[in-house]
């Protein structure tokens, strides 16, 4: 027989259940898909990706054209306003008018520069309800830059961080879905362990009950002592206090999984016993390349460091020289109806320079830059250890994988064996050939390892689903683990 099949053949005795029971049992992968489909975890995880999906749309746009219509229709105002005299003196008089104005703009910003072009058409109409009269300022063409000079260029910079952040949020999606698998993978060993301290004092209480009548018989013919009769009672104590609190146990790791995975249903879920976990051979070098080249963590530290250089970029080009340079050019005029202010027009020319400049800020520069240079220099330190730290991790998980293997095929032979030495010590028992504390040891050690085979069983699983998170490569498949919409 494979040996294999006799390693599992006690836990699969020990789980036995009718064939309808075993029909509706979940398995991990069933359980696992569950949690990342419909929990709330998995849910998050999923608006969290499309909230950084939108937030990345809104960055493209920015280096977009964008197209905009501009008015103030109507702008009407009847009031007594103060007019000056020609012969200097001021008047109040009493005016109803109306200066509306519509506009049509296509502007692109510029990214390397931080500026803007902009293309545009301007109207205004005047009303002069008072005096009859009615003008028009056509504007049908004009085209200008704004540019700053000298000055912070956040677009510039969002053109590095921003493609970094998006990337990071898709690898961290990802990162989320194995992640949960991991906790599901933890919650669902902790049932089932439950379940199998539950099962096991289940049998024990059996079994003790059974040892009890047995003794009494033996107590009536004067073949146990009263001391040995008393403890076989206790031990029925003992198990029907330990079977209660195994069920108890048992509900309330039920209860967590259900709450994490979002599980339907009120009882407890059968769950089935997973065969080992994949094992492959994983070289620790391939697995710190393979996390390198697929883990947002280590975008995140490209992006952290680029962040902290816009800091000191920002605190350079908010401090000192400041200047903008607005200039555009195009056409123009004025006439009493729309159409005749197309006729004629006359060019138009604008060109400003605005600038300042900090004579006296008693250091305030000085410290603003320093601040955020020591800022950059923290942060650099900070990477720095927390690769090496994240390196360290890939590595020690990865060189695990082989470690995690051997012990549960020597908790798989522990069980097998000590289900044989417990079956053998009971019959020994049972022929008053060796004694009580005897067999409770047996008993005890059974136990242990059936309770060891699950612990170690646990740990492979965790560990299989820990290094796909840690790496974000599937080393079954050997491919790396991707976003899926």
């Amino acid at each position: 027989m494979n040996p294999r099949i006799l390693l599992l053949l006690p836990l699969r005795l020990l789980f036995a259940q009718p064939v309808a029971a075993q029909a509706t049992s979940l398995t991990l992968d069933e359980v696992i898909t569950q949690a990342v489909n419909h929990s709330a975890t998995g849910q998050q995880a999923v608006t969290t990706r499309e909230t950084s999906y939108w937030t990345w749309r809104g960055y493209q746009a920015n280096y977009r054209p964008q197209l905009g219509l501009q008015g103030t229709v109507p702008n009407f105002n009847r009031v007594i306003t103060p007019v000056v005299q020609p012969d200097g003196t001021t008047s109040f008089e009493s005016v109803r008018i109306n200066n509306s104005d519509l506009g049509l703009t296509l502007s692109q910003n510029l990214g390397l520069t931080g500026g803007q072009v902009y293309i545009g058409s301007v109207v205004q109409r005047f009303d002069d309800f008072n005096g009859g009269l009615r003008r028009y300022n056509n504007q049908p063409f004009t085209v200008g830059i704004t540019q700053p000079l000298g000055q912070f260029n956040g677009l510039l910079w969002a053109r590095r961080i921003e493609p970094l952040r998006y990337q990071e949020s898709q690898r961290q999606y990802v990162e989320e879905r194995e992640t949960i698998a991991q906790r599901v993978t933890e919650l669902y060993f902790d049932v089932l362990l439950q379940q199998v301290n539950a099962d096991v004092a289940r049998q024990n209480a059996q079994a003790t009950a059974e040892l009890l009548r047995i003794g009494q018989e033996r107590f009536r013919l004067g073949r146990l002592s009263q001391s040995d009769l008393l403890q076989l009672e206790l031990n029925v104590l003992d198990a029907r206090q330990a079977q209660t609190q195994a069920q108890l146990d048992a509900q309330n790791a039920a209860v967590a999984l259900q709450a994490y995975t979002g599980l339907p249903g009120n009882e407890a879920p059968a769950l089935a016993v997973p065969a080992p976990a994949p094992q492959h051979a994983v070289l620790p070098l391939l697995a710190l390349e393979q996390a390198r080249q697929n883990r947002s963590t280590t975008l995140a530290f490209r992006r952290r460091l680029l962040e902290a250089e816009r800091a000191v970029a920002q605190a350079h080009g908010t401090t000192g020289f400041q200047a903008a340079l607005t200039a555009n050019l195009g056409y123009v005029n004025q006439a009493e109806n729309l159409g005749n202010t197309y006729l004629n027009l006359q060019n138009q020319q604008q060109v400003r320079l605005a600038f300042s400049v900090p004579l006296v800020d008693w250091g305030r520069r000085q410290s603003i830059i320093k601040t955020a240079e020591l800022n950059r220099d923290q942060t650099q330190r900070a990477v720095s250890q927390e690769e090496r730290s994240f390196e360290q991790t890939v590595l020690t998980q990865a060189s695990q994988v082989a470690a995690l293997s051997e012990q549960l095929r020597l908790a798989g032979r522990a069980d097998s064996l000590a289900q044989r030495r417990y079956d053998i010590a009971r019959a020994t028992y049972l022929l008053g050939r060796i004694s009580l504390t005897d067999l409770t040891l047996a008993s005890a050690a059974k136990d242990g390892a059936r309770r060891g085979y699950i612990f170690a069983l646990r740990a492979g699983w965790v560990g299989f689903y820990r290094l796909r998170a840690l790496t974000l490569y599937d080393f079954e498949k050997q491919a790396p683990i991707v976003a899926t919409r």
